[in-house]
């Protein structure tokens, strides 16, 4: 199979789907690999590693998608790569559709099959193309609060660690998913006090545990979140439901109860955002306040360490690809899962 690998047009993304390594080992299975020009300059690759790694370089993203049946992206085309998607591609990437009504309808217009990594899922329920990703967000979601935190950048001058004689910084997680955990991991080795709050008690009970009480745990009632955002310093929203839109579990009312220079960081805005107040941001203009709380809600944060980013995502994406590129999607549940839209049909459900 004649496989393509666009470079990135989103704000600011300067990760690319596959390393040289990865591109190997698709030509060694008897694939053609065609590499858009400069692709990887953002991470660190350079157009010869991937020729000397098999890969053929194109000189732009309307070559590649024209002589590319299977396209493998790091994030959802944009309104720009619309008219290049065909019926005959496979398009395998991020693709977050719950939250892009006009990507959705692209999709079922170009009648192409549309498989998208957040939802590739194991039997188990675990979600093993998104969780690198959740990983690397739920870590920068505490760097980037403490960046933000700073006063001039707009924050109320907080050190999450505190100093002698001072409280410690309050950081509440919102969901203690693989972002959760990941921010919690981060925000405890700053110092900080930490509060994880989510739906499901047996969640609270691992971080209990995990943590030998290290950490608060909290029942995530309307009541519960409004009183601890109210104290809090640095607020991390990592809400996932599986392809469809983040519940809004914070409301206009309890961000405007924080106080003046808090920060609110929504890893969530990939699928819609878990706060009323919630919009999608880039990395050129990455914060908005509302009530006088800053609110980050880029929707690809960890482009912000694209080569870190880079090498983790493709290093879990490569089997996959390899099973899509055999030919082999049929027999892999977890990728038939993962498929959003086919041949005009929506899949999955979005609400």
């Amino acid at each position: 199979m004649v496989i393509g690998i666009p470079k990135e047009r989103k704000v600011q993304e300067y990760r690319v789907a596959l390393t040289p390594q990865a591109v190997g080992v698709l030509v060694q299975h008897g694939h053609k690999v065609l590499v858009e020009k400069s692709a990887g300059l953002g991470s660190g690759i350079t157009d010869q590693e991937f020729k000397n790694a098999g890969a053929r370089i194109v000189r732009n993203e309307k070559e590649l998608f024209k002589k590319s049946k299977l396209i493998v992206k790091v994030k959802e085309p944009i309104a720009e790569e619309y008219s290049l998607i065909k019926e005959n591609h496979i398009i395998f990437s991020y693709l977050h559709i719950a939250a892009d009504k006009k990507l959705v309808q692209a999709l079922k217009k170009s009648k192409c099959r549309a498989i998208a990594f957040e939802t590739v899922e194991l039997p188990d329920g675990s979600l093993p193309l998104l969780a690198p990703m959740s990983r690397i967000a739920g870590r920068l979601s505490v760097q980037v609060g403490v960046h933000f935190l700073q006063k001039s950048k707009g924050g109320k001058g907080v050190l999450l660690s505190g100093a002698a004689g001072v409280r410690n910084g309050k950081v509440t997680v919102i969901g203690g998913g693989t972002v959760g955990y990941n921010a919690v991991l981060s925000a405890l080795g700053l110092g900080a006090d930490v509060t994880v709050i989510d739906i499901k008690q047996g969640v609270l009970e691992y971080y209990y545990d995990r943590f030998e009480g290290k950490v608060r745990t909290l029942p995530s009632y309307p009541e519960v979140i409004e009183k601890e955002l109210k104290d809090s310093d640095l607020v991390v929203g990592a809400v996932l439901v599986t392809g469809a839109k983040a519940p809004k579990v914070i409301t206009k009312k309890m961000i405007s109860n924080m106080e003046k220079g808090s920060l609110f960081v929504d890893v969530a805005i990939d699928q819609g955002g878990c706060s009323e107040t919630s919009r999608p941001t880039n990395h050129d203009s990455p914060v908005y306040k509302v009530n006088d709380v800053l609110h980050y809600c880029v929707t690809n944060m960890p482009s912000l360490v694209s080569k870190t980013s880079t090498y983790s995502l493709s290093n879990v994406i490569l089997p996959y690809v390899l099973q899509v590129a055999d030919g082999k999607i049929d027999e892999a549940p977890s990728i038939l899962k993962g498929i959003n839209i086919d041949n005009g049909d929506l899949l999955i459900n979005l609400n």
